[in-house]
């Protein structure tokens, strides 16, 4: 069962290992990108990076949403990560149902427009977040747990 979904363009670290895995009760962190899930250094990495108990899926968005619908998670408490909105927007187009997305942390660089202190975005990604939002998926940003979510739309439309 799809308990949380988050875009953090450092995937699992500090935050997502520690406060949000113990506050959602997480059994599975699901990272999809396609990239990642060929690099044997990164899922590595991802994996050191993994609480003691909590199993990880590195995966191509393809195989995430082949395992997702076949009901492969239905009995764990799954977190699904990615970098940026792209995958999941790919996730949601294949039929995988996503409620809600957190936008946690995205990168800045030389194309990217800051809409809150830590998440930057590019032209592909608001016209992603756009589609999301047409999908109906409901897009927050929240940095901590103990943060107050607020409306990602609003806050992107601000800027835009």
């Amino acid at each position: 069962m799809i308990i949380a979904v988050r875009i953090d363009g450092r995937l699992i670290h500090g935050q997502v290992a520690n406060l949000w895995t113990t506050k959602l009760n997480i059994t599975r962190i699901m990272v999809v990108d396609d990239e990642v899930s060929q690099s044997a250094i990164e899922k590595s990495g991802l994996k050191l990076a993994t609480p003691a108990g909590v199993k990880l899926s590195v995966l191509p968005y393809a195989r995430a949403a082949e395992n997702i619908l076949a009901g492969r998670y239905d009995s764990q408490r799954l977190l699904i990560v990615a970098k940026k909105p792209h995958y999941l927007l790919k996730l949601v187009e294949a039929g995988v149902p996503l409620e809600e997305i957190n936008v946690g942390n995205m990168s800045q660089s030389d194309t990217t427009t800051s809409i809150t202190r830590s998440v930057n975005v590019d032209e592909q990604d608001v016209a992603e977040f756009k589609e999301l939002n047409k999908h109906g998926v409901h897009l927050i940003h929240q940095m901590l747990p103990a943060d107050s979510a607020e409306d990602f739309m609003e806050l992107l439309n601000k800027k835009g």
